[in-house]
């Protein structure tokens, strides 16, 4: 939709550019206004059109508005400059749009009653020993080489800083589609472009990765394991089939996001680090630990170790002391370590109990590992309204999609096994209903 009610001004493309941040900031453009053509704005302005071809330039490399071909130049999703909340659940409804874990699979966090002073500068010791080796563990357990690892403030603080020292403006990032919404926020923002690579239940297509990386992409994120929003996960065939195009790219940097590695159901998904010559796995523990635990470990080869933690150290210096002591004490802790069993368990009983209701009603949805089911539809809005009306809370898919067809996401992680069957009658049931209004 085009922004009616907002008046773009300025002389110069720096004047031009923040008249359109402060108004994206303040409300008065909202995602997805459509800005003005190049030519029509500066006829309105007094302006040369390169003049504001520049203000669009430096607004799209700062991830303010994206490009969108014959559409035009609209407002990002998620504009860099304004904070954007996940919409609040009404009243009275089931939550299963948020992608969260299921509190009763969480461990109370225990923050340490001491933490002992480090001698001169944190940054001289950015580690804890004892966490290292956990994390070293941690990850060769899965058969990730763990040479080199380090800490991050969480998934997306990791990916952002990896891309942010790797990559320029304007370089092209090869992305799962469907996939993790906030990456997809985040790769603009960076002034990046997002290259949609198509994903089955195996992971990223080959030659839709192939087709990427001949496109010139610099960079590659995807998800071995309980992938978002599909639950996919990488095969042993996948990931040779994989290694062997990326064998033609060896300087592209490859990013593992294995966020919820101990609650997937997935143990014996593979990986693609250690595979090829520039690499990074990424494991948050927010999933199966706590979402307010805001500490990542990871695992990367050499030259990409020392970029990221020479930016790291250069900014927020080194991930707190006190936090990485609490993460310590709970992955060493056995019974912490049932608790997380139990929920993987029962995580893959939800997924396969809802799977199977709706298949029961001739309704396809995947979800091989994770905590979500993706449910192809034809038209979401009508989905999602419709659900909640019935007292369901649902994701519509377009927040997940680049080009990659409709589709809902159901988190599954708090659903019990007995809602499963009303929830798919119920969704048998909204469908039916858009059948009879676009006539099937």
């Amino acid at each position: 939709m085009a922004a009616q009610n907002y008046a773009i001004s300025g002389a110069t493309a720096k004047g031009i550019a923040a008249s359109v941040e402060r108004g994206v900031a303040e409300g008065g453009l909202t995602p997805g206004d459509a800005l003005p053509p190049v030519r029509v704005l500066a006829e309105g302005l007094g302006v040369s059109a390169g003049t504001v071809a520049t203000a669009y330039k430096e607004l799209r490399q700062r991830g303010v508005v994206v490009t969108r071909g014959r559409g035009g130049t609209v407002v990002a999703s998620a504009p860099s400059v304004a904070s954007r909340r996940p919409p609040k659940v009404p009243e009275g409804l089931r939550d299963l749009a948020g992608g969260h874990p299921d509190p009763a699979f969480l461990p109370e966090l225990r923050p340490p009653a001491l933490v002992r002073p480090v001698v001169g500068s944190h940054r001289a010791s950015p580690r804890l020993e004892r966490l290292e080796e956990l994390t070293r563990a941690w990850f060769a357990r899965d058969g990730v080489p763990a040479e080199h690892v380090t800490f991050a403030h969480g998934a997306l603080d990791c990916v952002a800083r990896l891309l942010s020292v790797e990559l320029r403006p304007g370089d092209g990032v090869a992305v799962e589609d469907p996939g993790f919404h906030h990456l997809l926020d985040l790769v603009p923002a960076l002034g990046l472009r997002a290259v949609p690579v198509a994903v089955d239940g195996e992971g990223m297509e080959p030659q839709a990765l192939r087709a990427a990386l001949r496109g010139g992409v610099r960079a590659v994120v995807c998800s071995p394991r309980g992938q978002c929003p599909t639950g996919a996960y990488l095969t042993p065939s996948r990931r040779d089939e994989l290694v062997a195009v990326l064998s033609g790219f060896p300087e592209v940097l490859v990013i593992e996001d294995d966020h919820n590695a101990d609650v997937a159901g997935a143990r014996g998904a593979c990986a693609l680090a250690g595979s090829v010559p520039r690499w990074a796995q990424v494991r948050t523990a927010s999933k199966h630990l706590g979402v307010d635990l805001r500490w990542a470990g990871v695992a990367c080869d050499a030259a990409t170790l020392a970029r990221h933690d020479g930016r790291l150290l250069m900014t927020s210096g080194w991930v707190s002391h006190v936090l990485q002591e609490t993460v310590a004490g709970l992955l060493a802790d056995e019974s912490v370590a049932r608790l997380v069993a139990a929920g993987e368990a029962a995580y893959s009983e939800r997924r396969s109990a809802l799977i199977g209701a709706l298949a029961s009603y001739g309704i396809g949805a995947v979800g091989a590992s994770g905590l979500n089911v993706w449910v192809p539809v034809r038209d979401e809005s009508a989905v999602v309204n419709g659900l909640r009306s019935r007292g369901w809370w649902v994701a519509a898919g377009a927040r997940f999609r680049i080009a990659s067809p409709p589709a809902v996401r159901i988190t599954t992680a708090g659903l019990g096994v007995g809602d499963a069957g009303r929830l798919a009658g119920e969704f048998a049931g909204v469908l039916g209903e858009g059948e009879a209004t676009y006539g099937g």
